[in-house]
């Protein structure tokens, strides 16, 4: 009899375990459309969720009044600023391409008189390594620049053509900020108790996704809106074409480790410099290198100190890898799984340790 139980359980437990791995398959096939935007609920949720208990403190038992009041805050903070900085990008995009195009900005006048600037001995030098081709090279950067304005101008431009799905996902995105504000903390607590995972564990587990999500806004997304405003101040205030623009790709390339501003800043000092407005060129390097690229070095302990304690090679890596598969989403997906690929791999050593230790004492 016990036997024919135990077959019985097995057999359950298996269809179970099968019916389980293709549900949630179906599932996520299902709400794959809306992944970017369950991320960003999720993000958004962590980030605004000492804001909504803040107003609860002062509105008690109104749950859904306080949620509400933090979506408002939401939107006025974070969504509306968003939108109207990607429709001034757009038409900054567009006219600095459309600049291009028309030859209005030439850059193969800027590399004819690089290559004649350079010394006879730098020419020879270059040219005994096979890099004398300055026609080739410029029409490489000249169409690696148009194919970046053209990409950012068709990817706004399918925003705005795909407004209904944006305006869809931003729906689905606040919708479900709203009930993980106002529910969040008991749908935590009934998913720590699905894992099978002693206590202390599931608290590192739980700790390590919070604070890998609060150290990654807090620590590349302000310090990328710092940097890509100071940027954008110094290039306004040296009067140099398309501020906005070069601010906002300052502030993504700020989001990858190991190369920073200075994609940006470097290549427009030396067009500078190229060109022949000198003090300009010199007034962007002091600038980059002592306020733009130090904003990070000071502002990141401040509003983050270690939180992560990753290596800076893994956020790197993993910032990347995030960016390739998920897009922007990337940003945070990424280190997320790298933090948490950590974590387990930290319990797991320390399970296998413990039970190493109680074989030893068996012995």
């Amino acid at each position: 009899m016990d036997n024919r139980e135990t077959s019985k359980k097995r057999v359950e437990w298996g269809f179970l375990i099968t019916l389980l791995v293709i549900i949630s398959l179906a599932f996520g096939v299902l709400i794959e459309p809306f992944f970017g935007a369950i991320v960003w609920g999720v993000v958004v949720a962590v980030l605004f969720r000492p804001v909504y208990e803040r107003l609860l403190s002062y509105l008690p038992g109104r749950t859904n009044l306080a949620a509400v009041i933090t979506l408002l805050l939401i939107l006025l903070l974070v969504v509306v600023p968003t939108i109207l900085l990607g429709m001034a990008l757009a038409q900054e995009a567009a006219s600095i391409y459309s600049r291009i195009q028309d030859g209005e900005i030439d850059f193969g006048a800027v590399f004819e008189a690089f290559e004649s600037s350079l010394p006879q001995w730098m020419q020879t030098q270059l040219a005994a390594y096979g890099y004398d081709d300055f026609a080739g090279i410029r029409e490489k950067i000249e169409q690696s620049i148009s194919a970046i304005l053209e990409f950012l101008v068709s990817r706004v431009l399918s925003v705005g053509q795909g407004a209904f799905q944006f305006l869809l996902s931003l729906g689905v995105m606040m919708y479900l900020t709203f009930f993980l504000l106002r529910d969040g903390r008991a749908l935590a607590e009934r998913i720590e108790d699905i894992i099978p995972l002693g206590a202390e564990k599931r608290e590192i587990l739980r700790e390590k996704f919070l604070v890998v999500i609060r150290a990654t806004i807090k620590g590349s997304l302000i310090i990328a809106i710092i940097q890509g405003t100071l940027g954008g101040l110094v290039f306004w205030a040296l009067d140099i074409r398309g501020a906005l623009l070069w601010a906002v790709l300052m502030g993504i390339f700020s989001l990858i480790p190991a190369i920073g501003t200075g994609f940006v800043w470097v290549p427009v000092a030396l067009y500078l410099f190229i060109t022949g407005a000198i003090w300009e060129a010199v007034v962007l390097v002091l600038c980059g290198v002592f306020l733009i690229s130090m904003a990070d070095n000071l502002v990141r302990p401040i509003l983050v100190g270690r939180d992560t304690r990753m290596p800076d090679y893994v956020v790197l890596i993993s910032t990347l890898g995030g960016l390739q598969l998920f897009g922007i989403n990337g940003i945070v997906i990424g280190p997320l799984v790298a933090a948490l690929f950590i974590a387990i791999w930290g319990i797991f050593s320390e399970m296998h340790q413990d039970k190493s230790e109680i074989v030893k004492a068996g012995d």
